[in-house]
């Protein structure tokens, strides 16, 4: 005569890499689920609302930002039963939440810290260098964001040299109009010099040039 069994093994691809302890063991025992590729904006009660499905949670922990305290993309959800916990990640992992397919894993269970995301700037590793725009995680991912605005430098004019007066970024020193840098006030000084030197048969030197370099004068590259 033949008998069916249920395969109560755990088959999960998620682990937490700090966890102090047995993580397959704790795997067996566990009552708990871990939840990622949620929407920052996915509130608890959705959450709640679609995880009942496979039995009443106990307790919903949200996953937040470590510097910010808001949430940024994933859960913990604990039942009260075993049961549960299995028909949860069996029917629920895969399933649509606010417009996006959600990940449903098997966790060792919640401990104090764990709420919090491990990633650079305070969210999750993952969404430190992802490289697509996603609005209901953030945007870009925040080192790529980080490079976009260090790279996001607004071009200088056509006209540029014209008008910057070698200054760097095309800026105009102030005080200083186009073309009329003998006249200024503060450039009388100059031009007296210079018309003694030219009575006195020397070559005048202008003064938006230097002579000469030297080793500190090198452009930066």
């Amino acid at each position: 005569m033949a008998h069916l069994f249920r395969d109560t093994s755990v088959n999960s691809l998620y682990r937490d890499r700090k966890y102090r302890g047995d993580w397959n063991a704790a795997l067996e025992e566990s009552r708990t689920v871990y939840v990622g590729n949620l929407s920052f904006f996915t509130s608890e009660e959705q959450i709640h609302d679609l995880f009942s499905r496979a039995g009443e949670p106990s307790r919903i922990i949200m996953g937040l930002d470590r510097v910010q305290r808001t949430p940024c993309g994933f859960c913990f959800v604990e039942y009260r039963k075993r049961p549960n916990t299995e028909n949860c990640v069996k029917y629920v992992n895969g399933c649509k939440l606010d417009e996006r397919v959600i990940r449903v894993d098997w966790d060792g269970g919640f401990e104090e810290g764990r709420q919090f995301g491990r990633g650079r700037s305070g969210g999750q590793v993952r969404d430190e260098w992802r490289p697509d725009y996603d609005p209901a995680r953030g945007g870009w991912g925040r080192q790529v964001q980080q490079n976009i605005e260090e790279e996001d430098v607004p071009p200088a004019p056509a006209d540029a040299a014209d008008r910057s007066d070698g200054q760097p970024g095309g800026k105009r020193r102030r005080g200083v109009a186009d073309g009329a840098e003998a006249s200024a006030p503060r450039a009388s000084g100059v031009v007296a010099a210079a018309g003694g030197a030219a009575d006195a048969g020397h070559p005048v030197a202008n003064p938006r040039f230097r002579e000469s370099r030297t080793a500190d004068d090198d452009d930066d590259n």
